[in-house]
């Protein structure tokens, strides 16, 4: 089952809205067979398992481990389990349950009725940790919003800066650290920003320093007061607008209109109903603590770069479990779980 975790991770930011899956298979204590989920739309894990196993007929003999329970129902492809079935692969170890409602046990039954011996809860945890956007996607009826912003040792973001005037950002930490960012943005399947930022960062909001998919934007613009010679305007990559004013599309730029009461909430119930998955949100601070006050996150990555202001914008205050903290050269990463 580890080694299934470690080939589902390698289908990062390539499979939302579905989730990340591996699938090992093993005939006499020996790994035959292989897989993953690749990509979005094409086949999943067990499939690539089955597919890469030379000799079929040891099948029969064997026992498929997957990360997630396989699916029961006809989506961009075919029951998993029913071509578990159809091999007669006889065990199969399942880490575990799918939380989507079209499958949530129904894979598991499937898989019993065709008189398979299925075992489920192997390394449950971790593979619930490998999957935590798509769990809380279908549990919470939200993305998994994922929290990040650079901090000095005294505890500010920012310098106070006019925004009014152009001004090159206020760097916190190192390019090691920014290229970790790019990597997370390309893990996500949007990147959002509240106006504040936009405006005194003019930020691109893209994967530059690391090779992955362009999350979509996601922009705060309540009142529609952005200047349309910013970034993120270049129509680079797909942009979604939300505000108070109006609905409208150009080209891959859109413009959503959200009713003024329980605003940012509504955002994002909307992009559950769009099939998003993950947002990675990178300021400012106001957005930040809206989103903190509000409930509305799941984890926070903070870097504390070795570097002091002594005045400006305060680091937003979060309350929640700390995870893990790494030196990445001379910056810290603290990651909060809530």
């Amino acid at each position: 089952m580890r080694r299934c975790i470690e080939l589902a991770k390698m289908g990062m930011g390539y499979v939302a809205p579905n989730p990340m899956v591996g699938s090992v298979i093993v005939h006499n204590n020996k790994i035959i067979g292989e897989g993953y989920h690749k990509k979005y739309g094409e086949a999943h894990a067990e499939v690539n398992a089955i597919n890469s196993v030379i000799n079929k007929s040891l099948l029969t003999e064997s026992t498929i481990y997957v990360t997630l329970e396989p699916c029961a129902h006809f989506g961009k492809t075919p029951p998993c389990a029913d071509l578990i079935i159809k091999h007669k692969i006889p065990n199969i170890v399942i880490g575990m349950k799918d939380p989507f409602a079209k499958v949530n046990g129904l894979g598991i039954e499937k898989l019993k009725n065709a008189g398979c011996s299925v075992k489920v809860g192997i390394l449950e945890n971790e593979c619930k940790i490998l999957n935590k956007p798509f769990i809380t996607f279908h549990e919470k009826q939200r993305p998994y919003i994922i929290l990040k912003w650079a901090q000095t040792l005294d505890g500010f973001i920012d310098k106070e800066r006019d925004k009014n005037s152009k001004q090159l950002p206020n760097w916190i930490t190192d390019e090691v650290c920014r290229a970790m960012v790019h990597k997370w943005r390309a893990e996500s399947q949007g990147i959002m920003a509240g106006p504040n930022t936009i405006i005194t960062d003019n930020p691109k909001l893209n994967v530059r320093s690391w090779k992955g998919n362009q999350p979509i934007r996601l922009i705060i613009d309540r009142y529609l007061r952005l200047p349309q010679e910013l970034h993120i305007f270049d129509k680079s990559q797909e942009t979604w607008v939300f505000n108070t004013k109006k609905d409208d599309k150009n080209d891959n730029l859109y413009h959503i209109k959200i009713s003024e009461n329980g605003f940012i909430e509504k955002i994002f119930s909307y992009l559950h109903t769009k099939n998003i998955q993950s947002v990675f949100v990178e300021g400012g601070g106001l957005i930040h603590q809206t989103l903190i006050n509000s409930d509305l996150w799941d984890e926070a990555r903070i870097f504390t770069g070795n570097v002091s202001f002594k005045n400006g914008v305060k680091a937003p205050k979060i309350n929640g479990e700390v995870i893990t903290t790494k030196k990445i050269n001379t910056n810290n990463l603290t990651i909060i779980h809530k």
